[in-house]
């Protein structure tokens, strides 16, 4: 029988060394990440919800205070109106002309007869509402930005003279965006019901909503699941005049 095979003690010092700076590395490792995660929770417990609450809080003041902003805009606005049709040497020609582009622009108010649309989520237990229609998945229950944008389109094919969504005027460079179900604006977060309400024909502006192959889409989830939808005439409706900046801001190349 053959003798054991017995490590020589200059090898048995190299893996001593070896495992030491492993020990000594995975030690560095777990006190890094004990700091990262420190430096990130700043005291709060991270595994909790409240920085996520926190930050849909500060979503909702930010809201607020563009509210208050565009309406002190608004207010500054009047008055910079007010001054222009003062008699300041003006030509009559030339404010009519004014007057014109800014019921183009859509920063006057508008007035007349008006069809509103208004749209909501289903309940979240909504069942189907005909038989052999398939479970409701979460994306079927809400409003999406493509729903907004189907009415809003549809109402411009219908020749509005100017649309309200919400309580905000759209212009040429308004868009209407959602993150999930909540509808960012111009700066500021609304959550459903949505109303849209449209100045225009009311003939023109229901042909083009029965029309829209997109909003046929949606009334088929209306049907099967209860997807809010009601659409209201009105003698007359008194759009606001946008109050936002009309400034174009754009991406430019460095250097």
């Amino acid at each position: 029988m053959s003798s054991p095979v017995h490590a020589s003690p200059t090898r048995r010092s190299a893996r001593s060394v070896v495992l030491r700076l492993l020990s000594a590395a995975v030690f560095a490792l777990a006190g890094l990440l004990f700091w990262v995660s420190f430096d990130t929770a700043k005291g709060v417990d991270i595994r909790t919800d409240e920085p996520l609450l926190r930050l849909s809080d500060r979503v909702q003041e930010k809201s607020r205070q563009n509210e208050k902003l565009d309406n002190e805009l608004s207010g500054v606005r009047k008055d910079v109106d007010s001054l222009a049709h003062a008699d300041s040497g003006v030509s009559d020609a030339t404010r009519d002309r004014l007057d014109r582009l800014s019921a183009e622009a859509g920063t006057s108010k508008l007035s007349g007869p008006a069809v509103s649309v208004t749209l909501n989520d289903a309940p979240p237990d909504a069942a189907p509402l005909i038989a052999g229609v398939p479970d409701p998945q979460p994306n079927d229950l809400v409003i999406h930005q493509q729903d907004l944008q189907a009415v809003v389109n549809a109402l411009w094919a219908g020749g509005a003279s100017g649309i309200k969504v919400m309580d905000q005027r759209l212009i040429s460079t308004s868009a209407v965006r959602c993150v999930g179900n909540t509808l960012i604006l111009q700066g500021r977060v609304y959550s459903p019901p949505y109303k849209i309400t449209a100045v225009g024909d009311p003939g023109k502006l229901h042909k083009a909503i029965d029309r829209s192959p997109a909003i046929q889409n949606y009334l088929q989830y209306v049907e099967a699941y209860g997807l809010g939808w009601k659409v209201e005439d009105d003698k007359r409706v008194t759009l606001p005049g946008y109050s936002g900046t009309v400034d174009l801001h754009y991406a430019k190349p460095v250097g």
